[in-house]
């Protein structure tokens, strides 16, 4: 119950109308109970995870995760059928396992993507047997019931996507145009985010809401600035000029180091890392805005940015920007730089 209650406050579901995929008695239950009634007694959500242009960082992060432990989450939560790390099969019987899912749980499945598709050379860049990455994405995506992309290179591109580009990689939305995508950005995406997602999709039936770039609302919502524990720091103006000045050693604001944490959307000050315990600005180093697009290509991971007047979940909730997140005023006016 304290991994369902967790799960459950991530996505927000004390914020959903009744969820029709619990009708009846389950339907007054409390969100955790609804998650735990869901993962009790709904089949294993059947899963295709496709790795294209990228690291592994995804799947190293989510065999990483405590909340759930990965081999919970695979034996208990779902079915990965198919995932070229972590299946025992390769090569054609990886290849079946894959189509057996494609044809047999058509528009029942869930397809996550990891790295980036590639739209260049006629399909010569991420070949995997023999096939363009973004041939066998179109495939798989279409008897998908939900596509997740994971990971910066899969949302925006990512590293791949970096001037100048040489494989000519895209976000999975640019190949999907209408597909019913949702990203999980970040380098490498969280793995409770992940993981809360596809429980979120078990749960309801349905993706979660977005922002305008197709990323949860109940992780992306908020910029990591809102709830960072340098934040007291930042609305003092206490800045820290170094790594190793006294300011660092107190536990100042990194925003003169390059922090960007103001215009970088995710839940890496709430959610965390290493179960709970800590997060990159919490740690000592600043936000390099890894859930952002484009990240790669801003003009350096240690140059201020201008706070925008206007988040991306602006779009759809309507919200107000945070405190101090007027380029005019506040104490970050006094430091702009890079892209306003």
């Amino acid at each position: 119950m304290k991994f369902c209650g967790a799960l459950s406050g991530m996505m927000g579901l004390e914020f959903l109308p009744p969820v029709r995929a619990l009708a009846g008695p389950a339907a007054s239950l409390r969100p955790a109970e609804l998650v735990a009634e869901a993962l009790a007694s709904k089949p294993l959500l059947p899963i295709i995870w496709l790795h294209l242009q990228g690291c592994g960082g995804c799947t190293e992060a989510l065999s990483r995760s405590k909340s759930p432990g990965l081999a919970d989450l695979v034996l208990d939560k779902i079915a990965l059928n198919y995932h070229e790390t972590l299946m025992a099969a390769a090569g054609s019987r990886a290849a079946e396992a894959m189509r057996a899912v494609m044809e047999n749980e058509k528009g029942k499945y869930v397809l996550i993507v990891e790295g980036s598709p590639s739209s260049g050379a006629g399909g010569a860049f991420c070949a995997i047997g023999g096939r363009s990455g973004a041939d066998i994405l179109r495939e798989a995506a279409s008897g998908a019931a939900a596509i997740i992309a994971a990971g910066s290179c899969a949302a925006f591109g990512g590293l791949p996507k970096a001037d100048p580009n040489p494989t000519a990689a895209l976000g999975v939305g640019g190949i999907l145009l209408d597909g019913p995508v949702v990203n999980i950005s970040g380098c490498p995406a969280i793995p409770e985010v992940t993981a809360g997602t596809i429980v979120h999709y078990l749960v309801t039936g349905e993706l979660p809401k977005t922002d305008g770039l197709k990323r949860p609302l109940a992780f992306y919502g908020h910029a990591v600035h809102d709830h960072c524990p340098r934040r007291p720091f930042y609305d003092a103006g206490k800045f820290a000029m170094a790594f190793d000045d006294a300011g660092a050693r107190a536990g100042h604001c990194l925003y003169k180091l390059g922090c960007k944490g103001p215009t970088t959307y995710n839940a890496c000050s709430l959610v965390k890392w290493g179960e709970g315990l800590s997060s990159p600005v919490q740690s000592g180093h600043p936000c390099l805005g890894c859930s952002e697009p484009g990240f790669w290509d801003w003009e350096g991971f240690y140059r201020c940015q201008s706070a925008p007047l206007e988040g991306p979940a602006a779009a759809v909730s309507g919200g107000a920007p945070g405190a101090g997140f007027v380029p005019e005023a506040g104490p970050a006016s006094e430091f702009l730089g890079g892209r306003g």
